[in-house]
C-alpha cells in the first residue's frame, strides 16, 4: 500500500511539471512572434509633420466695394412709327448707320397728301377773298357786322384745314427723332407702311448705362460720383471706368432695393445689351493688415485661420473687414508677419505639427500629382 501511494505521488508530480514546461514554451513562443509586443520606441513616436504653405500677413492698400451685374443700355432709344399710311417709295437709311435728328429715314408715296393740301388751299385763298370784300362792304355799312364775323369763322377753320393738310403731307417723310444708330429696320422700298407700325429703331450710344438694384443696407454707402468699375463678359481682359450718376433716393417697399445707375461713355467697344459686372468702390484704406482669402477656414464656424507658431497649427479667431481682389482685411487677431496656412490647411488641427514647404519645395509638391498622372496615362498607353 504505501508503494503504490508513492507511485501515485511521482505520477502526478510529473505531470505538473509538463504542464509548467508546455506553458513556458507557449509564451516563448508568443515573445518571439514578429509584431507581438510593440516597441517602446515605436510607441513613443511622434506623428509626421504636415507639410504647409503659409504666407505672412501683410499691409496694403485695400478698398471696400459694392458688386453686381447689370446688362448696358442706351442713353436714349426710339422707336420709329409711321404717322401715316402709304406705300414706301424709298428706305434712306441701313442698319448700323449713324442717323442726326431731324435726318430723313423713309419717304412715303404723297400724292394724296398733296391734293388735300392743294383742295384746302384752293379754299384757304376763297374764303380770304371773300372775308376781304366782307371788310369793305361793312365799312360802307352794305352788310351787317355778324355776316363779317362769320366769314372770318369760316376763314380761320379753313385755314386749320389747310395746316392739318400739309402736317399730313409732312409725315409722308418719315425723319428721325433722335441722334444715334440704326438698330434695326422692318421695312424695305415697297412695302405698304400701315399708321403707326414701328419701321426703324433708332439707339443713342453715345453714354451708356447699367442699372443695379441694390439692398437697402448699402444705400448710407452708395452717392452719386463715386467710381464704377465695369468688366464685360464679351471683352475679356478689358476693364472700362465709370461713375454713378443717379442714386434712388426712395427703397422698393416691395423688393427692398433701391436703383443705382451707372453711366459710361459709348461709341467704343462696349455696345447696348452687354452683360456686364460692375463694382462700386465707396472707401478705401491706404495701410490695412490683410491676408489672401484662400487663408481662411471653411468649416462655417467664425472666422479663423491657422497660424504657424513654434512648428505648429494654431487656431486663430480675427474680426474682418472689408473683402477685396482676394484679399481680406483683418481688423483685429494678427499681427503683420504672422504666417498663415493657405494649402494644406484641410489636414490641420489645432496644435498639429506642420512643417512650411519653401517655394521650391511648394511647386515641386504641386508637380508631383500631375507627374504622376502623367506617368500612369503612360503606362496605359503602352
Amino acid at each position: 500500500m504505501p508503494i503504490s501511494m508513492d507511485r501515485h505521488v511521482l505520477l502526478h508530480a510529473r505531470s505538473r511539471i509538463g504542464i509548467t514546461l508546455a506553458a513556458a514554451a507557449l509564451l516563448l513562443l508568443v515573445a518571439c512572434k514578429p509584431g507581438a509586443q510593440p516597441d517602446k520606441a515605436d510607441a513613443d513616436k511622434a506623428p509626421d509633420a504636415v507639410p504647409v504653405e503659409v504666407v505672412p500677413a501683410s499691409r496694403r492698400a485695400i478698398a471696400a466695394s459694392y458688386t453686381g451685374t447689370a446688362a448696358l443700355e442706351p442713353r436714349a432709344e426710339s422707336q420709329v412709327v409711321a404717322k401715316t399710311s402709304g406705300v414706301a417709295l424709298a428706305v434712306l437709311v441701313e442698319v448700323g448707320q449713324q442717323v442726326e435728328a431731324g435726318q430723313p429715314l423713309v419717304r412715303l408715296d404723297a400724292d394724296r397728301a398733296r391734293l388735300a393740301v392743294a383742295q384746302s388751299e384752293a379754299q384757304m385763298r376763297k374764303l380770304e377773298n371773300n372775308y376781304r370784300r366782307a371788310r369793305q362792304l361793312a365799312e360802307q355799312q352794305l352788310i351787317s357786322a355778324g355776316e363779317v364775323d362769320q366769314m372770318r369763322y369760316d376763314l380761320e377753320n379753313a385755314r386749320a384745314q389747310y395746316n392739318m393738310a400739309a402736317l399730313e403731307l409732312s409725315y409722308t417723310t418719315v425723319v428721325a427723332p433722335l441722334s444715334g444708330v440704326v438698330a434695326s429696320r422692318e421695312i424695305k422700298p415697297g412695302n405698304f407702311v400701315q399708321i403707326n407700325s414701328p419701321i426703324i429703331r433708332i439707339v443713342d450710344s453715345s453714354r451708356l448705362e447699367a442699372t443695379l438694384n441694390v439692398p437697402e443696407r448699402e444705400i448710407a454707402k452708395l452717392k452719386p460720383g463715386q467710381a464704377v468699375e465695369l468688366v464685360a463678359d464679351a471683352l475679356p481682359g478689358r476693364s472700362f471706368t465709370g461713375t454713378v450718376d443717379r442714386v434712388a433716393p426712395v427703397v422698393d417697399a416691395g423688393t427692398g432695393t433701391f436703383r443705382v445707375v451707372a453711366a459710361f461713355p459709348g461709341g467704343g467697344e462696349l455696345q447696348p445689351g452687354m452683360f456686364t459686372r460692375l463694382s462700386i468702390g465707396y472707401d478705401q484704406r491706404a495701410d490695412a493688415l490683410v491676408v489672401p482669402r484662400t487663408a481662411l477656414l471653411e468649416d462655417g464656424g467664425a472666422p479663423a485661420v491657422y497660424v504657424v507658431r513654434d512648428g505648429k497649427a494654431v487656431r486663430t479667431g480675427l474680426a474682418l473687414g472689408y473683402d477685396d481682389a482676394g484679399w481680406i482685411e483683418v481688423r483685429d487677431g494678427l499681427k503683420a508677419g504672422d504666417a498663415v496656412v493657405v494649402a494644406g490647411k484641410s489636414a490641420l488641427r489645432d496644435g498639429t505639427a506642420v512643417q512650411v514647404l519653401e517655394q521650391d519645395d511648394a511647386a515641386k509638391a504641386q508637380a508631383a500629382p500631375a507627374k504622376a498622372q502623367a506617368a500612369a496615362a503612360g503606362q496605359a498607353v503602352r
